[in-house]
Parts: C-alpha cells; structure tokens; sequence
C-alpha cells in the first residue's frame, strides 16, 4: 500500500492504565479506536501470567493482539471503516463487533497501553501522525485507576488492589518503555496541543523529535 494515497492519519495516545488516556481521547472529538478492544480472551492459551502468580498479566504486551490492531488502524486510514471487536474487561472476553466508521476524517486517534507497542508499525506503514505517552504523578494515576476499575468492576477488588500497587511501583519503567518505543511522554494540556497541531497539519513525528535541539 502506497502512503502517498493515504490521506488519514492516526495519533497513537499511550500512557499507564489509569492515566487519562480516553478522557483525552474524548475531549479532542476526533473519531477514536478502542485499542483495549483487542486484548485477548480469558481462554487464550497464550496469555501470560504475573511472576509468582496465578494472575494473567494483563498489563504484558502478550495479553494484547497487536496485529488485530494494526490492521484495523490501517483499515481505517485506507478505507474510513474497519470491523473492530467489542471487548468486556470485566469478564475478558469479546461480546461482539462493530464497524467503526471515521469517513474521510483526516485524523483519528488510537488509544490504549499497548499503543506505543506499535509505532513503529504504523510510521513503517505511512500512517502515523504522531505518537504520545501520558505521564502524571503515579499516586495520581494509581487513584484514578482504582476509582474507575471498582465503578466498572473491572475485576476483583484484591486484584485490583494487587495490579495498582504494582503499577504505580512501575509507572515511571513503564513511561520510560513507551518512550524508547517512540511515544513522547508529556502531560495532558501539552498532548492536547500537539493534537490540536497533529489536526492543523502541523505535528512532528516522534523520529524528528528526537531530532529537534529543544527537545520539545
């Protein structure tokens, strides 16, 4: 597929479990593809689990179909629609599907913890506009995290309580992950703005970011 016949591009929004990534999502009222929506099923033998637990590491990579996700995102820059799954955290199963459609919407966003797990994929592919990683402070996202799981009951109050003690111990490993992986970290109010730029036309892609002496 050639790039130069795409003209929609995608905003890869990632960032810890709990820190305001669909919230942001939704402020900017660009369409917005669930990424959590392709996580696999609770029966997938290849799920992983935590060391020294029973419990699935929801929070690995390998919990998560990256290619599923991939194609939809390319689906949706080539043709304005994609098939995509309907997910239930709470039971971690699919519930159905439904097709997203953006039209001929120049942007979108995709937004999810595995986002910055596949950058390189969609800049390989033409398709990405710019990558970016929501960062706060980890007790603040720890306590937004647990809020919100326990209203949607999410899962088990002890495993809730387990997977946000170790989150928050590993937010900062897990920012400077999705960093390497080429999603710029930076606070809500600076990755609104740059996708309000990323709208206009005017976005840099995280590899000219390196590039730029301000850093910013």
């Amino acid at each position: 597929m050639s790039s130069q016949a795409l003209s929609t591009r995608v905003v890869l929004l990632a960032g810890p479990s709990g820190s305001g990534k669909s919230s942001l999502a939704a402020r900017t009222g660009l369409p917005v593809l669930r990424l959590d929506d392709f996580y696999k099923e609770r029966d997938d033998p290849t799920l992983p689990l935590v060391p020294g637990s029973p419990d699935i590491d929801w929070d690995s990579v390998r919990s998560w179909d990256a290619d599923a996700a991939v194609a939809a995102i390319e689906a949706l820059c080539r043709t304005g629609r994609s098939d995509v799954p309907l997910y239930d955290i709470a039971t971690s199963s699919r519930t159905g599907h439904e097709v997203l459609h953006i039209e001929r919407t120049p942007l979108f966003v995709a937004e999810g913890i595995f986002a910055a797990d596949v950058v390189e994929r969609c800049r390989s592919l033409g398709v990405l506009a710019d990558a970016l990683c929501l960062r706060g402070r980890p007790t603040t996202t720890f306590r937004r995290r647990l809020l919100r799981d326990l209203r949607e009951g999410r899962k088990s109050v002890p495993f809730l309580l387990r997977r946000g003690w170790r989150l928050m111990r590993a937010e900062r490993r897990i920012v400077a992950r999705q960093a390497e992986l080429g999603a710029y970290p930076c606070g809500k109010e600076e990755a609104l703005g740059r996708l309000v730029a990323a709208a206009a036309g005017q976005c840099r892609t995280p590899a000219a970011l390196r590039a730029s002496p301000s850093g910013d």
